[in-house]
């Protein structure tokens, strides 16, 4: 698996990944509207390169396919990483490309200076949470009630991962 820079080409097979809107509210935090829409998610995507400067990759398997995409930045006074956005197309879910592709994200994060690495994830995505212990993120602060979806109200889980650089990747 290598992670390359997101072309807008690469839309319309993240937009599948996407099929109902309780999983995009768990992938996205409804911050870009549901369904999914090209000018709509591509102006997120601006936005939070202009805010935060975020930048949008996606992961391709060694037979050329797109298997993920998630956006990191990195705040240039603490040296806090942030992974944001993170989603495995279904086809490549249960299979270890998730862990795959965030290993590589946390690599690419850590040699760009990082010291830590954030992500927020609700604790009701359960499946997500133990990818990302896989690659070594812990628990760091539990937010109850953090978000509200139709009848539910999901807890946000903030996790994180330091430098040790000795990582193996």
């Amino acid at each position: 698996m290598e992670i390359r820079p997101y072309k807008s080409s690469d839309f319309y097979e993240i937009k599948t990944w996407v099929n109902n809107e309780r999983s995009h509210a768990l992938w996205c935090a409804n911050l870009t509207p549901y369904p999914l829409e090209k000018h709509s998610f591509e102006k997120t995507l601006a936005e939070i390169s202009v805010k935060n400067n975020d930048i949008p990759l996606v992961a391709i398997t060694e037979e050329g396919n797109l298997a993920g995409f998630f956006c990191y930045n990195i705040n240039s006074d603490t040296k806090v990483g942030k992974l944001k956005f993170i989603i495995i197309s279904p086809t490549y879910r249960n299979k270890g490309y998730g862990k795959e592709m965030v290993s590589l994200a946390v690599k690419n994060v850590f040699d760009n200076q990082a010291n830590s690495i954030e992500l927020n994830v609700f604790s009701c995505n359960i499946k997500a949470k133990s990818c990302y212990s896989s690659v070594g993120f812990s628990v760091n602060l539990i937010t109850e009630n953090a978000f509200r979806f139709k009848d539910e109200t999901w807890a946000r889980c903030n996790m994180i991962i330091k430098n040790n650089n000795k990582r193996e990747f």
